[in-house]
């Protein structure tokens, strides 16, 4: 989601089979000849497996920051202050965005912003207030959003004012200039109006008592803290206490505070398991409304028990594995034939993700004796892992050629005017013998089949001594996933590096890798979607302190690049900054995957979408 961690496309990975999934209240037609089997008043999508939404509250920490909780989830009910995405292009829509382009003036450090007309499911307007409300948050607690970054680029540290000038219409003033496009992309696409009845601290306090929803912009910081604590623990979680477990998930669908919606879904059931319903919110003054009554989000462990609902003719749309893809795909646009199983029924469509894909190092392991962090600080070693992944091999034998490799911190698809030429030539292709002679040239006994001990402390960065012996975490739920992690395990221990694989789920994968946590070394559990941040520079992946810096990256020439591009429209910086993180590996950089989905021939206006943003109210089912 940007993280949409910012995890997350459809990447995860395991092995356990598991039967189909009740759909509780979902009316599933017998299948007929040459026909799909689909609900008649309901359209089921089965979202990754693996990876179900356990987060509600917008306003959304790292741990919880994913696809499966953004936008497949929090924004059917609460929509964005800008909308991205059209088609398979990851650019800005306005058709669909709550307020028409910003204006900027005074050197581009004022932009204006109004408001179209929307109004919450309780009748109230959507209004500047709501926006102020969102910013009064961000306000009292920089740091509890994940898309936050240090350095006073990042809103709303970099907010001098917000100014109210009407209902509709706001103002927002920064302390300098910013690129335009950056600003549009990558920070006010981040904010999402609130409405006033989630200004409280408690369900029997009135709506707007907290004095947080139109307070001055930064006047009220301990109200607001107030009222984001509550909305927090509303959602299951609690700031002052992370580990603390809160049972919030059985009470989203029944709540007062997240019953109030804007977007053109309201929630109807939910379970911590998945197969969430939603229903259709008839309040909703956007432009296009839902047509069916409900819509069901399947959650699934494994993809070996999706594909499986897909064979039973259970989802309406789904994720094919690489296992049961019966033909490579003929382009990176183009997909091959249908499995012959589901051809009579589905539709094979498929889009680039608008993606990169890696497993995260954490540089303050305090893992392999105390020693990890300051492993994989050393480039060299950073270096030698990267040479022995075999990314072009892996998309072709087990992605069938439904993905693209990652070389740097751009995607190389869908094609985008950002990626470099540098970056597009791999600086690190898969070379087993620059490898091993990386490790001996800097004072490692190399031991293939065994583990590499540093015999020169002065060459290899560590004391003399020290193992080559690291741990990976990794996402279950997706078999090819497996396969690859397996390989990558297998292809450094010819270089004597020596990793062990710890498998999990997405959100204790995900939910572990926090800089926080200095016991977890590599963690492998997805990709990042660039969104909420749509433009692809490394404030929050790469920058020192930043909010999605999950292994607490640093680089002093980074951060000035990064800066760079933030403020400068100036595209030179963009490329410097790019080559510049494409030769120094701040992650283990892997393949992307190509989403690959099986459509009901029964249902029309899906379109595939390289964010993996989806808007179920465009769907038809045909009659």
């Amino acid at each position: 989601m940007r993280q949409r961690f910012k995890g997350l496309r459809r990447l995860a990975v395991g092995l356990a089979t598991l039967g189909m999934v009740s759909l509780g209240a979902t009316v599933v037609a017998a299948p007929t000849s040459g026909a799909a089997a689909v609900t008649k008043t309901v359209i089921t999508f089965a979202e990754a497996p693996g990876a179900s939404p356990n987060y509600i509250f917008p306003f959304t920490t790292l741990g919880h920051f994913s696809v499966a909780n953004l936008s497949q989830f929090q924004q059917f009910m609460y929509r964005p202050l800008y909308w991205f995405g059209k088609g398979s292009t990851p650019t800005i829509n306005p058709k669909l965005s709550l307020a028409g382009m910003p204006k900027s003036s005074n050197g581009n450090k004022t932009f204006t912003v109004t408001l179209k007309t929307y109004k919450w499911s309780n009748g109230e307007k959507v209004t500047s207030t709501d926006v102020l409300f969102w910013m009064n948050i961000w306000h009292s607690k920089p740091t509890g959003f994940a898309g936050w970054f240090p350095g006073g680029l990042s809103m709303p540290t970099s907010v001098k004012a917000v100014k109210i000038t009407s209902p509709t219409t706001f103002t927002l003033s920064f302390k300098r200039s910013f690129n335009p496009h950056w600003l549009l992309y990558n920070e006010l696409s981040e904010i999402t109006p609130m409405p006033k009845a989630w200004t409280r601290t408690s369900l029997t306090a009135a709506p707007g008592s907290a004095g947080c929803f139109n307070a001055p912009f930064g006047t009220n910081d301990t109200a607001c803290k107030a009222v984001y604590l509550f909305l927090s623990e509303q959602s299951g979680y609690n700031p002052t206490s992370p580990t603390t477990k809160i049972n919030a998930l059985p009470t989203y669908a029944t709540s007062k505070i997240w019953s109030v919606v804007d977007g053109p879904w309201k929630l109807k059931t939910f379970t911590a398991s998945g197969n969430d319903t939603f229903t259709a919110n008839l309040k909703y003054t956007g432009p296009t409304k839902p047509t069916y009554k409900n819509f069901v989000v399947q959650n699934f462990t494994s993809d070996t028990a999706e594909v499986n609902s897909l064979f039973a003719h259970q989802s309406d749309i789904g994720w094919l594995n690489s296992q049961n893809t019966t033909y490579p795909a003929k382009s990176t646009t183009v997909p091959g034939k249908n499995n012959p199983r589901l051809s009579p029924y589905y539709n094979l469509k498929m889009a680039p993700t608008w993606a990169i894909a890696y497993g995260l190092y954490n540089f303050t392991s305090t893992g392999d004796h105390g020693q990890a962090g300051k492993i994989l600080r050393q480039l060299y070693i950073r270096q030698a892992m990267q040479r022995l992944v075999d990314q072009p091999l892996y998309v072709k034998k087990l992605m069938k050629g439904y993905g693209s490799p990652t070389y740097g911190p751009v995607p190389v698809l869908p094609k985008n005017p950002f990626v470099t030429k540098y970056e597009t030539k791999n600086p690190y292709p898969y070379n087993p013998a620059k490898a091993r002679q990386l490790l001996k040239s800097h004072g490692w006994s190399v031991v293939p089949g065994g583990t590499d001990v540093c015999q020169v402390a002065a060459k290899c960065g560590v004391p003399k001594g020290t193992k080559l012996d690291l741990t990976m975490s990794w996402a279950v739920g997706q078999t090819f996933f497996q396969q690859q992690v397996t390989a990558e395990k297998d292809e450094w221990a010819t270089a004597g590096i020596h990793v062990t694989l710890i498998p999990g789920s997405f959100t204790t994968v995900a939910g572990d890798a926090v800089p926080s946590n200095h016991k977890w070394e590599i963690a492998n559990y997805g990709l990042w979607i660039f969104a909420p941040d749509y433009y692809p520079t490394g404030e929050l992946l790469f920058q020192t302190g930043a909010g999605s810096n999950a292994g607490s990256y640093s680089d002093p020439v980074a951060d000035k690049l990064i800066k760079l591009t933030n403020t400068s429209s100036n595209n030179k910086y963009f490329a410097q900054y790019e080559n510049y993180l494409a030769k120094q590996l701040p992650y283990l950089w892997q393949p992307n995957t190509i989403g690959v989905d099986e459509v009901s021939k029964q249902l029309t206006g899906f379109v595939p979408n390289s964010l993996d943003a989806i808007l179920p109210e465009t769907w038809h089912l045909k009659k």
